[in-house]
């Protein structure tokens, strides 16, 4: 639904369907033709009685119908130019009593739509002086007293523009009532926006986090069969067999992380590591050849969420260790308990070899891993341990279980 549906154009008045323009024509015609049958054949009775002013009013009762119909055909306007319409009809009214009670009128109602009260009082008090005009240059006699007609006039301008300022407050909520609901789907449509990208960035760090730990695997075990000369037979059939090993869990850790992407709906998101699979995670990086001495303190099981940012803290700290210092030892630190914090640590000292080129990292994996716990509201630092190595230490808050 927008500003261009139909139906809000015709319900605010902003367009107006073809039988609503006919039906008000119709009845203007009509009311003007009453008025003059009523104000002049009343007349006609007296004339027979020798009315003193009769061929003044004869001409009138002439001239009436061809000013009403002036006033018809500039009605159109009236959507243009409410106020000017609505004052240069009501000043014929001094010239037709029809005019007075059919083109006036309408155009008096269509001013009054637009709640503007200059334009209303101004549109009033040029009718009720028209009107009194009209009583001094025909004498019908329609109002027995003056004070009768200026209450009688005033009745009759403020019915049609009380009818115009109920249907110009209709439309003004009918407008604001669609203008909320444009705007509360258009807000809908940022959240949507906002929620699409916000899963993108965490299905992007599942890919990283789960991609980038197997393929620094394979890499390194296949930059060995590379270089390595004094393999034998044997230890080179078992570092192919950890290549291809490392590659099948990359392929169905990635066909995981993708299973995300088509888990909206009927699907079901597997589950993501936690510490528990941390000794398998230690495990693939020790037959990589690195090693690592792990001291895990963690009294109990934290959340799964913190548990889950902890390993993937672990697990990054890894990969970066093995890419820019391979063959360096690593120290991995678990510490914490519920009501407390999640102290995750993880030290190496300098290379033992030159970084690969072919592995270097993309440099968002910090970055990444610093988003995933700043969402649990952590605090990760990473840099120069001063001792010739790197460390990387996090702080999860580990809230106490209800149970």
């Amino acid at each position: 639904m927008t500003a261009a549906d139909p139906r809000i154009e015709y319900a605010t008045g902003a367009r107006l369907r073809p039988w609503s323009r006919v039906w008000r024509y119709l009845l203007v015609v009509v009311s003007g033709f009453l008025a003059w049958l009523l104000s002049y054949g009343l007349f006609a009775t007296e004339v027979a009685e020798g009315a003193p002013d009769s061929t003044v009013v004869f001409v009138m009762a002439l001239f009436d119908p061809i000013v009403c119909v002036i006033a018809i055909c500039l009605l159109p306007l009236r959507r243009r130019a409410p106020m000017t319409i609505a004052l240069v009809t009501a000043a014929l009214s001094a010239l037709s009593t029809s005019t007075a009670s059919g083109p006036a009128q309408l155009a008096a109602a269509s001013n009054a739509t637009h709640r503007r009260w200059l334009p209303i009082v101004l549109n009033g008090v040029t009718y009720i002086l028209a009107l009194a005009a009209f009583e001094l240059l025909v004498p019908i006699g329609t109002f027995d007293s003056p004070w009768v007609g200026v209450i009688g006039t005033a009745v009759a301008f403020l019915v049609p523009a009380g009818f115009g300022l109920y249907i110009g407050a209709r439309r003004a909520l009918i407008a604001s009532l669609h203008e909320r609901a444009v705007e509360a789907e258009r807000e809908r449509e940022l959240q949507v926006s906002a929620a699409e990208a916000g899963e993108r960035t965490r299905i992007a760090r599942e890919m990283h986090d789960v991609l980038a730990h197997r393929i620094s695997l394979v890499a390194m075990h296949a930059g060995a069969l590379t270089y390595r000369e004094d393999l034998t037979r044997d230890q080179t059939r078992e570092t192919a067999q950890l290549v291809q090993d490392n590659a099948r869990r990359a392929l169905g850790e990635l066909s995981q992380v993708l299973g995300v992407l088509r888990a909206a709906g009927n699907g079901v998101e597997p589950p993501q590591p936690t510490l528990a699979d941390l000794p398998a995670l230690i495990e693939d990086a020790a037959q990589a050849g690195a090693r690592i001495d792990v001291e895990n303190d963690a009294a109990g099981d934290p959340p799964d969420l913190v548990s889950r940012t902890a390993y993937r803290t672990v697990q990054e700290s890894l990969t970066n260790a093995r890419k820019h210092a391979p063959g360096a030892p690593i120290r991995v630190r678990v510490d914490g308990r519920a009501g407390g914090l999640l102290v995750i640590e993880v030290t190496n000292g300098s290379a033992l070899a030159a970084p690969r080129e072919d592995v270097a990292g993309s440099g968002l994996g910090l970055m990444g891993l610093a988003e995933r716990i700043d969402l649990v509201g952590g605090t990760l630092e990473f840099g120069p341990d001063g001792k010739s190595g790197f460390a990387v230490r996090a702080w999860l808050p580990w809230e106490e279980s209800d149970d």
